[in-house]
């Protein structure tokens, strides 16, 4: 399925979707494609770009990356939320064009997951290039 923006021979030069009908429709298969299209981008997104963090943050709305994270827990009127602050982040969230963020922040009543991203072993050995 190509999704590009195409003129056909006549056009006015608006441009329309390939993906849709003659009568301009969009077909239930075709949207789910285009769906699945999309997180298939956005997870191999994530996959380069995990290497670059150090922290995965969850939210009940939300799944980050980031380098800072700080999580403080405060209470008003009797109730506990959590305010967390994230630097030099990436959010998964197939709807956003820029993914990578300067800073955020979540204020929740809701569960937060912290984890610290394991880094894996610097191996200069034969996959190195180095040969005695």
């Amino acid at each position: 399925m190509n999704l590009a923006p195409h003129r056909a021979a006549g056009d006015r030069g608006d441009a329309t979707c390939a993906a849709m009908g003659d009568d301009g429709r969009v077909s239930a298969e075709d949207l789910e494609n285009y769906e699945t299209d999309m997180e298939l981008a956005l997870y191999r997104e994530y996959r380069d770009a995990v290497g670059l963090f150090s922290y995965v943050v969850e939210t009940e709305r939300r799944f980050y990356l980031a380098n800072h994270v700080d999580l403080q827990v405060r209470s008003a009127a009797g109730e506990v939320y959590f305010e967390v602050t994230l630097a030099d982040a990436w959010v998964w969230d197939v709807y956003r064009s820029a993914r990578f963020v300067k800073s955020v922040r979540v204020v929740t009543f809701k569960d937060v997951n912290v984890e610290e991203l394991a880094k894996a072993e610097l191996d200069l050995g034969a996959s190195g290039g180095f040969v005695r």
